[in-house]
C-alpha cells in the first residue's frame, strides 16, 4: 500500500471503531521504532482533521544504558523539530508503585501503564499505543500456545477505557513504509532482536514459516482475531445473562462463607443453574469471573468449571482471593491481609477445658462458649433438638477416652480433624479450604483439640465417631451464647 492508501486505512479503522470520537487529548506512546514513529506520522493529520490535541509520552525504562538514554534523545529531537509537547519518564520516578528495575517484560509493561496511567489521572482523554496487526498474529499464536479460549484469541481489542490502538490494522511491514515515505528514520531495540523472550522467537520463528507459506498469514490471523473478538462479545452477553440468572439474592440459609460473601457485597450463584448452562456460555461466564483477578489462563478456567460440576471445594486464585463452592452455591472469597499481622497471637486465647467440670470461656467480642458434661437422661434423648445442636453435642465417655482435659484454642500447624460422616481424618487447613470457610476467619475460630487431634470446630461440631448413641450415659456439651454472627457466620 502507498502513505496515502495506509493513512485511509487508518482513518477507516479509528472512524469503524470508533476511537477518535469525543476525544479531546490524547497522547501518543513513543518509543522511537518504527511502530511508535509511524503513529506519530499517522495521528497527525487525523488530530488536525478531529481537532484533537497531540502530546507525546516517551518511557526510558533505565534496562539498556546508553541505547535506552540514545532512543529518549531521538524522541526528544523528533518532537522538538515536530513542534509536538514532549513528557519523559524515568523509572526511579515510578519505583514506588513498580519496584526497581528489573529484566523482563512484565516489569517493563507495568512500568509504562504506571505512566500511562499518570497522564490519564492528568486529564488526557486516552493514550494511543502502535501495536499492529503484526503484533495481533504474535498475541494470537502465543495464547494458542499457552492455551487460551474464545476471549483470549480475540487478541488485542482496538481500545479499552483509556487507551487506543489505531494502528492494529497494519502490519510491520506497513508502519516501516510509511516512516520512508514520510522521511522519518526510526531507532532500534537490540533487545528485540535477541531470542530471550518467547514473543522474539514468535517473531523471529513461527511468524516468518507462516508468512512463507502465505504472504497473507499475518493479515489472516488479525482478521480471525477481529471475527474471534465478534464472538466472544456475544457469548459475553449471554455470559452476563446466565450469571444474572443464577444470582442469590436472599442470604437465608446460606453457609457461612456464602452468607459472608454476600453480606459484603460480593455474588453468589446457584451452581444448579451454571451446571445446566451451554458448555460454550458456562466456559465465558467463568472467565469474566477470573479475568478481573488475574491472567485468565485456560488451566483456571477448567478448575472452576470442575469445582462447579463437582459442587464442592475451592479454585486459589491469587494469595488473597479464590473461588469457593459448596451446598450448590458458588461465591468469591477476598481475604484481607490486614485483619491479622503475620505472627501475631489468635484471638482466641489458649485455655485447658476442665472436664468433667466444664465451664464457661469467654470469646473475643463479647461472646462466652459453654461447656457441660450432663446426665443423658431419657427425656434429653428423646426431646425434639435443633440439627445444630445435635451437632454440638458428643458422647463423654468417648471423649474421656481420647483426652480427660481438652484445650480451647485456635488452629495451629499439624493439626488434623475428622469431620462427622466423612470417616477420614483431614488436615484442618484442608477442611477448612473445602468446607468454604472464609479465610479472615479461619484463625480465629474456635475449636477444641487433644494434641493435634481437633475434636470440635465452632459451627462444624464434633468430629466424626463422638456422636451420643443408645447407650450413651452422659454428654458434652458445647453451646454458645452472644457470640456475634457477623464474626464467624458459618457458626
Amino acid at each position: 500500500m502507498t502513505c496515502e492508501e495506509i493513512l485511509q486505512t487508518v482513518c477507516g479503522f479509528c472512524a469503524r471503531e470508533g476511537l477518535l470520537e469525543g476525544r479531546r487529548q490524547i497522547a501518543l506512546a513513543v518509543s522511537g521504532g518504527a511502530d511508535s514513529m509511524a503513529l506519530l506520522c499517522l495521528m497527525r493529520p487525523l488530530a488536525e482533521e478531529n481537532g484533537i490535541t497531540l502530546t507525546v509520552c516517551h518511557v526510558n525504562h533505565g534496562l539498556r544504558g546508553e541505547t535506552a538514554d540514545r532512543d529518549e534523545a531521538f524522541v526528544r529531537e523528533a518532537c522538538a523539530r515536530l513542534g509536538l509537547p514532549l513528557r519523559v519518564f524515568h523509572a526511579a520516578e515510578l519505583e514506588a508503585e513498580v519496584g526497581r528495575p528489573q529484566t523482563g517484560e512484565d516489569w517493563a509493561r507495568r512500568l509504562r501503564y504506571a505512566c500511562f496511567g499518570r497522564l490519564l489521572a492528568e486529564g488526557i482523554d486516552a493514550v494511543a499505543t502502535a501495536h499492529t496487526g503484526s503484533d495481533q498474529a504474535e498475541t494470537l499464536l502465543f495464547r494458542l500456545a499457552r492455551g487460551t479460549g474464545l476471549h483470549g484469541a480475540a487478541g488485542i481489542r482496538p481500545s479499552r477505557p483509556g487507551y487506543l490502538r489505531p494502528l492494529l490494522c497494519l502490519t510491520r511491514a506497513d508502519t516501516e513504509a510509511v516512516c520512508r515515505a514520510c522521511g522519518e528514520t526510526w531507532v532500534t531495540d537490540e533487545t528485540n532482536e535477541a531470542d530471550d523472550y518467547a514473543r522474539n522467537r514468535l517473531r523471529h520463528g513461527a511468524l516468518p514459516a507462516l508468512c512463507a507459506a502465505n504472504r497473507a498469514a499475518e493479515r489472516n490471523l488479525a482478521r480471525f482475531c477481529e471475527k474471534a473478538a465478534r464472538a466472544d462479545e456475544y457469548f459475553a452477553r449471554q455470559a452476563e445473562s446466565l450469571l444474572a440468572s443464577a444470582r442469590v439474592t436472599d442470604p437465608k440459609c446460606l453457609p457461612g462463607g456464602a452468607r459472608c460473601a454476600l453480606r459484603t457485597g460480593q455474588p453468589v450463584w446457584w451452581l444448579t443453574a451454571l451446571r445446566q448452562a451451554d458448555p460454550l456460555i458456562l466456559d465465558t461466564a467463568l472467565h469474566r469471573l477470573v479475568e478481573p483477578v488475574r491472567d485468565a489462563e485456560e488451566k483456571y478456567i477448567r478448575l472452576l468449571a470442575a469445582l462447579v460440576e463437582r459442587g464442592s471445594g475451592a479454585v486459589q486464585l491469587t494469595d488473597n482471593i479464590r473461588f469457593c463452592g459448596r451446598e450448590g452455591l458458588l461465591w468469591r472469597e477476598e481475604s484481607d491481609n490486614n485483619i491479622r499481622p503475620q505472627g501475631e497471637k489468635a484471638d482466641v486465647p489458649e485455655r485447658a477445658v476442665s472436664l468433667p467440670e466444664g465451664g464457661d470461656y469467654p470469646l473475643p467480642g463479647g461472646g462466652t462458649l459453654q461447656i457441660r458434661v450432663v446426665s443423658a437422661c431419657f427425656e434429653e434423648k428423646t426431646q425434639v433438638v435443633h440439627k445444630k445442636d445435635l451437632k454440638n453435642q458428643a458422647d463423654y465417655a468417648k471423649i474421656n477416652l481420647i483426652c480427660p482435659a481438652l484445650r480451647l484454642r485456635c488452629r495451629q500447624p499439624g493439626d488434623r480433624f475428622r469431620p462427622a460422616g466423612r470417616g477420614t481424618d483431614r488436615e484442618l487447613r484442608k477442611w477448612m479450604n473445602e468446607a468454604g470457610i472464609p479465610p479472615r476467619e479461619r484463625d480465629t475460630l474456635p475449636l477444641l483439640a487433644a494434641g493435634k487431634q481437633v475434636l470440635w470446630v465452632c459451627g462444624e461440631g464434633f468430629a466424626d465417631g463422638l456422636a451420643p448413641g443408645p447407650d450413651t450415659e452422659r454428654l458434652l456439651q458445647v453451646k454458645l451464647e452472644n457470640w456475634e454472627e457477623s464474626n464467624h457466620d458459618h457458626a
